[in-house]
């Protein structure tokens, strides 16, 4: 997931402390391969010795939890100043050696609660996708971008709180020396959501990464894993899928 990791951390798109996002700024106040089940790090205050049980058990649900092949999701360094404790895990929607889209996902905890999150845990999000120029003109597509998010949390009947976010659209088109490149746009998905906190304080968060993997695959024009409404769009495969 080489190309994922590169295209999520330059200043257009990382979500840490030093870059900072519109999104975190109003709420700051592991996998391994597809499928994978272990895996180490991603975590300040990670689920260790000192983590409080309620966000180690959060935390062991994200690195247990089962995934769609096309989804490659490992653990990346979390951000270190938005809450006492974090989570962070980068994916890819992959086909064969291309990557269709990419994302991150934060899982914020802070024991003492948090007026803004009205609860103890947050989760924050990044996805985007290359899309055809004709769609990303649609000036209805924000509007279905940030449903698709609601509707993949609604979908596995998740109760969440606060939600809020972003949906930007970008166009690059190439000049001179460049001129030989086709346009390009690109689809960005920010936001942030408060999960409900169930048994002993803890979210169901492996159920929310599958609906975040759901948004991922979505927004990158996969099918359904599973027959849905009829009435769910899903993007159309864009010109061609970004290179590994």
């Amino acid at each position: 997931m080489a190309a994922a990791q590169g295209r999520l951390s330059d200043g257009a798109g990382e979500m840490d402390e030093a870059k900072g996002t519109e999104e975190e700024a109003r709420h700051k106040g592991s996998h391994n391969g597809s499928n994978g089940s272990g895996g180490s790090g991603g975590g300040t205050g990670s689920a260790g010795s000192a983590a409080p049980p309620a966000f180690a058990a959060a935390v062991e649900a994200l690195r247990a939890a089962r995934l769609r092949p096309q989804i490659e999701v490992e653990a990346t360094p979390a951000p270190k100043r938005l809450a006492p404790h974090a989570y962070a895990l980068e994916a890819a929607v992959v086909d064969g050696d291309e990557d269709l889209a990419d994302g991150r996902l934060v899982l914020l905890h802070d024991p003492a609660g948090h007026d803004a999150w009205h609860g103890t845990f947050r989760l924050v999000t990044l996805v985007r996708a290359e899309l055809e120029p004709e769609m990303a003109a649609d000036p209805l597509l924000p509007e279905v971008c940030w449903s698709w998010l609601t509707g993949a949390l609604q979908a596995r009947g998740l109760t969440y709180g606060e939600p809020s976010g972003t949906v930007t659209r970008a166009s690059s088109h190439y000049f001179g020396g460049l001129s030989a490149r086709p346009s390009a746009s690109q689809i960005e998905i920010r936001a942030s959501w408060t999960p409900r906190e169930g048994l002993g304080g803890v979210p169901d968060t492996a159920a929310h990464l599958s609906s975040w993997c759901d948004l991922l695959a979505q927004v990158a024009g996969l099918p359904p894993a599973a027959p849905g409404d009829a009435s769910v769009v899903t993007l159309p495969q864009r010109r061609g899928p970004q290179s590994r």
